[in-house]
């Protein structure tokens, strides 16, 4: 049997605030196979950011386990871990956060520097992902020049680069307009197809139901789980 990209057991995550300890996330199980489209969404609070920053091991878990492609993160040095990370994972983000002073190609390439590629094979890899995203012909322009939809596909392009087992993209089309959202929907459908596990944060009903399925957060606990195609509920893993 194929080890699931994602098992977390127990999940749990607690903040010291003023008023005392704050439960971001209250004992989270949930497994995601090799190959799905999952949209997380809650309302502003639920936990489902603390969710992904745990997912993308951007933050660590104050209780229960995380098996990131069989390997329980909990028991990994932060060396491991990025390299683990820069193996198994590509982030996609909101505000693209791509560097404005380096050209398209360069942006793209930044994650092979971490893995310790040439600088030959960073810019050849780098070229052929801009290239299946279909902004080759920009590789040497600067993200200034060109539109917000086009530096979220450049986003999608570095995250794409490592070969990842998994897309983890917190809202996505945050920051474009309705018809480039559904542009880069298309896209993020076009890599699921291809065998790409994605899993992506959104508040927006249109764009998760874009998703093959969709788990809900509450005061950080799961309270749905469902498939979107068959529209039949399934039991939180």
């Amino acid at each position: 049997m194929t080890e699931p990209v994602i098992r977390v057991v127990g999940l749990g995550k607690s903040y010291v605030t003023a008023a005392g300890l704050f439960p971001a996330l209250r004992d989270v199980d949930l497994v995601v196979d090799s190959g799905e489209y999952i949209a997380i969404m809650g309302p502003s609070g639920s936990g489902k950011s603390t969710f992904m920053n745990l997912l993308g091991c951007l933050d660590t878990p104050t209780s229960g386990d995380y098996f990131l492609a069989g390997r329980n993160v909990a028991h990994m040095d932060s060396d491991a871990l990025a390299r683990l990370r820069n193996r198994t994972l590509g982030f996609v983000f909101q505000g693209f956060n791509l560097l404005p002073r380096m050209s398209l190609l360069d942006n793209v390439a930044l994650p092979l520097v971490y893995s310790g590629a040439g600088r030959e094979a960073r810019r050849a890899a780098a070229r052929a992902v801009l290239e299946k995203v279909g902004l080759g012909k920009y590789a040497d322009s600067l993200p200034s020049r060109i539109s917000g939809g086009q530096q979220q596909r450049v986003a999608i392009a570095r995250a794409l680069v490592n070969q990842p087992r998994l897309i983890l993209a917190d809202e996505p089309t945050g920051n474009l307009d309705s018809h480039t959202s559904e542009e880069i929907m298309a896209f993020f459908g076009e890599l699921n197809r291809e065998g790409i596990t994605i899993v992506l944060v959104t508040h927006e009903t249109d764009i998760a139901d874009h998703a093959r399925r969709q788990v809900r957060f509450l005061d950080g606990e799961i309270v749905s789980d469902h498939a979107t195609i068959a529209n039949q509920e399934v039991a939180p893993c």
